[in-house]
């Protein structure tokens, strides 16, 4: 992970975004979301580390972090790798999952606090995935004050959880530090892979790298073909964004 210079926090809290690389789709199944928590967990006492807010989404994670005596870079290259290297072998790929530099934004005020973590909150609500926060399971929303992976003392000493809860549902036009690729098109990411599914077998993006070339061309044809986006077909697939729009009809 190359060395980038990062403004620092004056709060020293920072919204951190893993990427997955080419926007493939990453977390499959339930199994993959746990792992990651797991780890996050794991690494919180030997990282000195506190989380503010979380939510794992299935082509990239964010996190709002507030690092202890060691960087956030050094925290960060610690997850990531421990990640990947469980995923590649549950998987029997090889390579980079994420990104090789994560994001990140300093937090320097109290309202730019809890406009990030709400944000985080309604990502999967402004993905299109649910309707509300409360929907969404791998986010740090439902259990956020009883959560063991979670610092709630850190915002219950700035508002109680009834205010807190209410502020977080509320409709927004919030814009943080993000990715491109919230869902704009006519299927939905589910959609896509039975899709993807239905025309090659494969079920998820790491079994779609196996298939012979020609089997994966005629798969991602077809799939735009059936309305799948470019940009979604390479996250779904795990083929890059160059070699998807080769395919198009």
């Amino acid at each position: 992970m190359p060395t980038i210079f990062r403004h620092p926090s004056s709060y020293n809290i920072y919204h951190v975004i893993l990427r997955s690389t080419s926007g493939q789709r990453i977390f499959e199944d339930d199994e993959d979301f746990r792992k990651f928590l797991y780890i996050l967990h794991d690494y919180q006492a030997e990282c000195d580390f506190r989380l503010i807010a979380y939510c794992i989404m299935h082509t990239h994670v964010h996190l709002l972090v507030i690092p202890g005596k060691i960087p956030l870079g050094r925290i960060i290259l610690r997850i990531s790798p421990r990640f990947v290297q469980w995923y590649n072998a549950k998987y029997h790929r090889s390579g980079n999952l994420f990104r090789s530099s994560y994001f990140s934004r300093p937090v320097n005020s109290i309202r730019q606090l809890f406009t990030v973590v709400r944000y985080i909150h309604q990502n999967p609500v402004k993905a299109g995935m649910c309707s509300s926060p409360y929907d969404y399971k791998y986010s740090s929303f439902n259990d956020y004050f009883t959560n063991r992976l979670i610092d709630g003392d850190f915002m219950l000493s700035l508002i109680s959880p009834k205010d807190f809860i209410q502020y977080n549902l509320e409709k927004n036009n919030d814009t943080c530090l993000d990715v491109d690729d919230t869902p704009k098109r006519r299927v939905t990411d589910e959609e896509a892979i039975q899709l993807m599914d239905r025309f090659s077998g494969c079920k998820n993006a790491s079994e779609f790298q196996f298939l012979e070339v020609d089997k994966r061309t005629a798969t991602l044809t077809k799939m735009l073909q059936s309305g799948v986006s470019l940009r979604q077909a390479s996250r779904v697939t795990g083929v890059s964004y160059a070699l998807v729009r080769k395919c198009r009809p």
